[in-house]
C-alpha cells in the first residue's frame, strides 16, 4: 500500500468508528442554543484553533442566509491581542478561561478541540464553563486525555495521527454545521 493509500485508509477508518450518536447530540445542542439565541463557543490549539475559526465563519454566516437569524457562534483564538495579552500577564494555559468567563452564559455550548486531549488551556476553558453552567463538548484525538474527562460530552478518535485527527474534527465539524443548515431550513 502506498504512503497516500495509507493515510486515506487511515482516515476512512477513523470516519467508520465515529459514534454517530454524539454527532448527532452536538447538533442537536447547536440547534438548542440557536433557537434560544445563545452563544455556541469554540477553542483550539494550533490545527485546532483553525478548524474553530473557519467553522465559525460557516456558523455565522450559512446559518443565517439560510434561516433569517443568526447563530452567535465565537472562536477564542481569533482575538490575538487577547490571547497574548492573557498569555503574557498570566500563562498560555490561562488564555481560554478567562474568555470563557466573559462570555459564556449558563445553556451556552463551549466546544473545545484538542487533537491529544490534553491541552491544558483548552482543558481549563472547559472547566470554566462548565462552572458557568454551560453545555461543554470535546473533539479529542490519543483515546480522549483530560478533556474526555472534563467535558460533559467528547468525541473521541481512537488515533494518534495528529493530521488526520485534525482531519476528522474539520469533517465533524462540517457534518454538524450541515446537518443544522437542514434543520434550519425547515425552522
Amino acid at each position: 500500500m502506498s504512503y497516500i493509500q495509507n493515510y486515506f485508509h487511515g482516515v476512512k477508518s477513523l470516519m467508520d468508528h465515529v459514534p454517530e450518536e454524539l454527532v448527532e447530540e452536538l447538533t442537536t445542542a447547536m440547534e438548542d442554543v440557536w433557537k434560544r439565541s445563545g452563544r455556541t463557543i469554540l477553542m483550539g490549539n494550533g490545527g485546532s484553533s483553525s478548524s474553530a475559526s473557519h467553522i465559525v465563519n460557516d456558523l455565522q454566516k450559512c446559518i443565517f442566509t439560510e434561516s433569517g437569524k443568526p447563530l452567535k457562534a465565537l472562536c477564542l483564538t481569533d482575538n490575538v491581542p487577547l490571547i497574548v495579552a492573557w498569555g503574557n500577564d498570566t500563562e498560555f494555559a490561562n488564555i481560554f478561561a478567562p474568555q470563557v468567563e466573559c462570555w459564556a452564559e449558563p445553556g451556552d455550548l463551549v466546544i473545545g478541540i484538542s487533537g491529544s486531549g490534553n491541552s491544558e488551556n483548552v482543558i481549563r476553558g472547559i472547566q470554566k464553563a462548565n462552572e458557568k453552567k454551560a453545555m461543554t463538548f470535546g473533539l479529542a484525538g490519543y483515546g480522549g486525555g483530560r478533556l474526555a474527562e472534563v467535558a460533559q460530552k467528547c468525541i473521541v478518535l481512537d488515533s494518534r495521527n495528529m493530521q488526520q485527527i485534525e482531519d476528522m474534527h474539520l469533517i465533524i465539524l462540517h457534518l454538524v454545521f450541515s446537518a443544522l443548515r437542514e434543520r434550519v431550513r425547515k425552522a
